[in-house]
């Protein structure tokens, strides 16, 4: 017992023995400690109660009339108080929590970073995006969904939206009816700027396009009448008011990347046919009645050119009677060649195209409609996006890489038809197209694995499409580099940033 002490054997005798006559036991003396009946020193409480009995009496009788007190206290609150007690609260419910589904898969960690090469001043803002093409997993994103300008890479999404729209078989007419007077033709073109001007067994930079000789040969053959003495050039396919967007600057013309977008040219109106970058001129429909007038002299042999033969702008009335007609490659050979070499002009017509085939206008406004519509339907979805033209030289289009790696991961997947005629026209880093040239140095080990459009305006490079890793992962990606003032090596700061999404495979981190 913690609070006793054992009884010595000392005061076990004397317990035993009968009490003397002497009477109980003295007061303890003052100075002594005093000793309990079993002949020990008192300690503790006991100690104290038997020292001070009267202190220890007078304590007691004080509580016991506290603690009456105290109750009476508690039983006046109680009773006095009794309709101001206040009921318990309401628990309030936690809200259900969304729980998973079966067992929870272990989240694959992943070490190897870009973002060192994502923050190459080269690079100035960066927007990108990679997505694993299989799981779909994002691995890297920097304002990866955000809209931004997109410059050449805008060609893949035209090129699916004409695929959605009139097929890899398309091909684009350009025909010549007889005009509503007499000695008069009417050259009818629908935006086949593939055709040449160039003699048969001579190629232009668009390989097997139409010829004019052959064109003028079939309306010698078909026509009667009087001879000819005017011919009405028709390029109302879409209006020719609306042939340059006020965002493009005239030096893509002069220095020979890109035509005025008129239905009715004749060599992508280039100085040189056989030349991609060439001089253009600022009438190419003038042009190409300059061209056909030519080709119908050298194939006259019988005097159905007058000497002199005017050249008017119109529109066909009589569409009913045929003199001839030529068709371009279809879209499966002309949308490869785009991708590949980056022709604007050729992207621009598409893109009419695609609008006219659309039920719309042809026009560049429509453009914001068409496209979008055409990828909704191969399951790209395309809101939010802006499309001011279909070559992407605009720097006002604005595309989220996102977007495009959405369209990549459809192209490598086969999940709509025709795609695969996009996946045939992306240039192969090291091998060709625009990317004969890149990924050099410390980056020729990608190679041959990385699969992409180029994009350059003033103020964005840009490169978009699929990389085959070196582990064999395949990813989708879209990265633009934005800025005013940038500068030309940007391109290959891609080239490094593309070639670590190859070096790191599967382990790449957004991190």
């Amino acid at each position: 017992m913690t609070d006793e002490q054992p009884i010595s054997r000392r005061a076990a005798r004397e317990a035993a023995a009968p009490a003397s006559g002497r009477g109980t036991r003295p007061k303890p003396s003052k100075r002594e400690p005093s000793m309990d009946a079993e002949g020990e020193k008192p300690r503790g409480t006991g100690a104290f109660f038997a020292k001070h009995p009267t202190g220890w009496l007078i304590g007691a009788i004080v509580v016991v009339f506290a603690l009456l007190g105290t109750g009476a206290v508690f039983a006046g609150v109680s009773v006095g108080s009794a309709a101001a007690v206040l009921p318990s609260p309401t628990p309030t419910p936690e809200p259900p929590r969304d729980v998973p589904e079966g067992d929870l898969a272990a989240s694959r960690l992943r070490t190897c970073s870009i973002a060192g090469l994502a923050a190459d001043p080269r690079l100035m803002a960066l927007s990108g995006y990679v997505v694993r093409v299989d799981t779909q997993e994002v691995l890297f994103d920097r304002a990866g969904t955000t809209p931004a300008r997109t410059a050449s890479v805008l060609k893949l999404l035209t090129a699916a939206a004409a695929l959605a729209t009139v097929g890899p078989d398309y091909r684009i007419r350009t025909s010549v009816y007889p005009g509503s007077q007499a000695g008069s033709i009417v050259l009818v073109g629908r935006g086949d700027a593939t055709l040449s001007r160039l003699p048969a067994g001579q190629e232009s930079v668009y390989k097997g396009a139409p010829k004019l000789a052959d064109l003028a040969a079939q309306v010698l053959a078909n026509y009667s009448g009087a001879p000819i003495t005017n011919i009405v050039l028709d390029a109302s396919y879409w209006s020719t008011a609306d042939k340059w967007d006020p965002a493009w600057k005239r030096s893509e013309q002069t220095q020979g990347y890109h035509s005025e977008v008129t239905a009715l040219q004749v060599d992508g109106d280039r100085a040189n046919p056989a030349a991609q970058d060439s001089p253009r001129s600022t009438d190419p429909v003038g042009r190409a009645g300059q061209y056909f007038l030519d080709a119908l002299r050298a194939a006259d042999t019988e005097g159905e050119v007058a000497g002199n033969v005017t050249l008017s702008t119109g529109s066909a009335v009589n569409t009913s009677t045929v003199l001839g007609e030529v068709q371009s490659q279809p879209l499966s050979v002309i949308i490869p060649h785009m991708l590949l070499v980056s022709d604007n002009t050729m992207a621009e017509m598409i893109a009419r195209i695609t609008s006219k085939e659309s039920a719309l206008n042809g026009s560049a406004a429509s453009l914001q409609q068409a496209i979008p519509s055409a990828l909704s339907t191969i399951g790209i979805p395309a809101t939010g996006i802006t499309i001011k033209d279909g070559s992407g030289l605009s720097e006002f289009n604005a595309v989220p890489p996102a977007t495009v790696t959405q369209l990549m991961i459809a192209v490598n997947n086969a999940t709509a038809p025709n795609l695969d005629v996009i996946l045939n026209g992306l240039p192969v880093a090291g091998q060709s197209g625009t990317l004969a040239g890149r990924f050099t140095g410390a980056n020729a080990v990608a190679r041959g694995h990385v699969f992409a459009k180029t994009g350059w305006i003033d103020t964005s490079y840009s490169l978009g499409g699929l990389v085959q890793a070196a582990d064999g992962t395949v990813f989708a990606f879209a990265f633009y580099a934005i800025g005013d003032g940038i500068q030309s090596n940007a391109r290959a700061a891609l080239d490094t940033l593309t070639t670590g999404v190859f070096t790191c495979g599967d382990n790449l981190s957004n991190n």
